[in-house]
């Protein structure tokens, strides 16, 4: 039997957000690509590519903000597996 992981807070910080048709990647300072499908978040799937593009990085990276989408995703939510 293994021994269980404990939890380790990170301070893991979105640095580039990059789209291809179907997926959100997330580059985080920490060197970790979050992949995430575009599925998840119907605003982000309707919107044209360069909507997508519009992203901007809040609260000092732990956010991912659409203003003319009114989209708002956490980095956290995305390492959690949502938003």
């Amino acid at each position: 039997m293994t021994a269980p992981r404990s939890y380790r807070s990170t301070t893991a910080l979105a640095q580039v957000v990059t789209f291809d048709d179907s997926t959100m990647h997330v580059q985080l300072t920490d060197g970790r690509v979050v992949s995430v499908p575009l599925l998840w978040f119907p605003r982000l799937l309707a919107a044209r590519p360069e909507q997508r593009q519009q992203v901007q990085l809040g609260a000092g990276g732990r956010g991912l903000h659409w203003d003319e989408l009114d989209e708002d995703l956490s980095v956290a939510g995305l390492l959690a597996g949502g938003s």
